[in-house]
């Protein structure tokens, strides 16, 4: 595939950016954003693709990892991929509306981020830092916990006022009861808002509105679905002005979606679940978009995912958990555009809009990005994908 040149990130960017294996700098003088595929077709029908997880690396310098978010939402900067070989185009994200038709459908996730991260202390006095990943019941949750030493099954976490019970262990995650309290009244109460880990510093006043959408309504997300946090009212009164539909639907963003991939077969990896519900009324908004041509426009990752996870049953299941991959060589189904801010490398997020526009097609995007001095990651710009033919 193509190489390159890109500048070097400094040697600790790789703890920062939780990507498990950055190139070193130094080392390499160009970027391993080199998306290869190998066509190993069978019976002329389906082209499988064999991709390493060194094809979706890449460096970044870390002064472009966005750690505010822009003065203004919609004052973000915007780059527009659409289909080779069309030019990108480089405008602001308030003027997204001159890319989209009338009769197009914006399809954004409503979830709401919830404050996830709890800071406690073990009964026998150590410090403990309990990441809620989901919310099973009122009172038990599947958490991430990080402490000097994995708490057992049967042991207390102390957090505040109340008491909470490691129940069991589930690979990385555990299982916790909160016995005073609900867990949700136990969150709004000790818990913080939980930013991403490559953002350096605690979450603010400001954080607790930018890290939300504006539309955001579904409490259950410990990471925001971001490419939604460019809308601010404004521009979608402006793009309904202009005859585009907007639908809603939830998907729970869990925090596995900072997880890089470290299988370097990237088929053996293995996704975090996440739930997700389209309502009747946004199901029937894309199909009758679809039926008069018009075009489906996922507004991030998040709701690309839960659009396509339902298309597999042929929407006979438009409610319950995903774990859907997608890579390179994925048939897309229902979704022609996407919204989306510019991912982490290693991740499953790089490889689904390298399933979506074409894997050459992000490789240069993405290094002009850089040379252009985007902004990336969560607080960071966005793009406009046009779905490869």
């Amino acid at each position: 595939g193509n190489r390159t040149p890109m500048v070097s990130p400094p040697r600790d960017f790789e703890s920062r950016a939780s990507t498990n294996s950055a190139i070193p700098a130094g080392r390499q003088s160009e970027a391993g954003l080199s998306l290869k595929s190998r066509a190993c077709g069978k019976r002329g029908t389906i082209a499988l693709f064999a991709v390493r997880l060194a094809d979706f690396d890449f460096e970044l310098p870390a002064e472009l990892i966005a750690q505010q978010p822009a003065p203004t939402r919609s004052g973000s900067r915007l780059m527009v991929v659409p289909r080779a070989p069309a030019a990108f185009a480089h405008t602001q994200f308030n003027r997204i509306g001159d890319y989209l038709r009338e009769g197009d459908l914006l399809v954004v996730n409503d979830t709401r981020v919830i404050k996830a991260r709890l800071a406690g202390r073990k009964a026998s006095g150590g410090k403990v830092e309990v990441m809620i990943e989901r919310i099973s019941d009122a009172q038990t949750a599947i958490a991430m916990i990080r402490a000097s030493h994995a708490p057992a099954p049967g042991s207390r976490i102390l957090i505040g006022e109340i008491s909470i019970e490691v129940l069991a262990r589930e690979d990385e995650f555990y299982r916790l009861r909160f016995i005073d309290m609900t867990v949700s009244d136990a969150l709004e109460a000790y818990g913080e808002l939980p930013l991403p880990p490559y953002i350096t510093h605690r979450a603010e006043a400001r954080d607790a509105e930018r890290y939300q959408t504006v539309y955001a309504r579904t409490p259950g997300a410990v990471a925001a679905p971001t490419a939604g946090l460019h809308f601010d009212a404004v521009l979608l009164e402006k793009v309904q002005e202009q005859g585009i539909g907007i639908a809603h639907l939830t998907l729970h963003v869990g925090a596995g979606t900072f997880t890089p991939v470290r299988a370097e077969r990237i088929e053996d990896h293995r996704m975090h679940a996440e739930w997700y519900e389209i309502p009747p009324a946004t199901l029937a908004a894309m199909r009758a978009a679809k039926a008069r041509g018009a075009r489906v426009i996922a507004v991030g990752t998040t709701s690309l995912r839960a659009i396509e996870a339902a298309a597999a049953s042929d929407f006979s299941q438009t409610v319950g958990e995903t774990r859907i991959f997608i890579t390179p060589g994925y048939a897309f189904r229902m979704v022609d555009l996407l919204i989306t801010n510019f991912h982490l490398p290693k991740s499953t997020l790089l490889m689904l809009v390298s399933a979506f526009a074409g894997h050459e097609r992000m490789l240069s995007a993405y290094a002009d990005a850089i040379n252009r001095r985007y902004r990336f990651f969560s607080y960071g710009d966005a793009m406009l994908l046009e779905r490869a033919a």
